[in-house]
């Protein structure tokens, strides 16, 4: 099956030579922590400090279709889409990825989890608002963040014109996993096979984050290397707490 997949090596190439571009934005979309999100953890809980990895998953023995989501076992997807609450398309997504890093960049030990941790706690898997999820994948009406105008949160003035985010004064986060238009120019990529690239598209925006996370850290599967990678995400402790948190329900689930 993995000859099967040419996209691996453009993608990688892609990023191989373009360097990480780390901004702290504390604020997102979807804090979790208060008993709202589809595992209903309470807030009595203590945040765990890290998510140890997650069962891998299957590996289709053929794709299903293009793109990362393609590579994932249609049986291993609803099972699982099932145990955890996630929805399918998103969990593809998130299933793929992880196929893809563990085959181009086995050491940097990202789990399918952990990303779906960050979807969780940055759009709830492309349902933040009144959004969702279409049949490709793509968050429909599309998902932006606050305006990054330093009241409140980070200052990040307008670097794209508004093309990504629609806002011309002020940079804003965009899609599932809440790309700044300055990262989505440095990671966009066709996680979908389709031959467009969309920071609102779940393969785009997902396949781009684990690509930047896996430049930020190579050992997710220590705590320290967990920590640093999803600081290098987003800083504050409560955000790595609530994505720990996300990550380890879910692997449990799924188990």
């Amino acid at each position: 099956m993995r000859d099967s997949l040419p996209i691996v090596g453009a993608l990688l190439a892609a990023v191989a030579g373009v360097a990480l571009v780390v901004v702290a934005i504390s604020v997102f979309l979807a804090p979790r922590g208060d008993g709202d999100g589809p595992l209903g953890f309470p807030d009595a809980e203590p945040l765990p400090s890290w998510a140890p990895p997650a069962d891998p998953p299957v590996e289709a023995s053929e794709t299903t279709g293009p793109g990362i989501a393609g590579v994932v076992d249609p049986l291993w997807l609803a099972e699982t889409a099932q145990t955890t609450g996630i929805p399918e398309r998103a969990l593809a997504a998130y299933a793929g990825a992880a196929i893809m890093k563990s085959i181009e960049a086995p050491q940097c030990g990202l789990s399918w989890a952990t990303l779906a941790g960050i979807g969780a706690t940055e759009s709830d898997h492309g349902r933040h608002g009144d959004s969702h999820l279409d049949e490709n994948g793509t968050a429909t009406p599309g998902i932006f963040g606050v305006a990054l105008d330093g009241d409140g949160v980070a200052l990040i003035p307008d670097s794209d014109g508004g093309e990504i985010d629609g806002d011309a004064q002020a940079d804003r986060a965009v899609g599932p996993m809440q790309h700044i238009p300055q990262t989505w120019r440095n990671w966009h990529v066709d996680g979908g096979g389709d031959g467009i690239e969309d920071p609102q598209n779940i393969d785009d925006a997902v396949l781009a984050a684990a690509n930047y996370l896996c430049r930020a850290s190579t050992a997710y599967d220590t705590e320290d290397g967990w920590r640093a990678g999803i600081r290098s995400y987003n800083i504050p402790e409560f955000y790595l707490g609530t994505v720990a948190k996300y990550a380890v329900e879910y692997a449990d689930a799924a188990r």
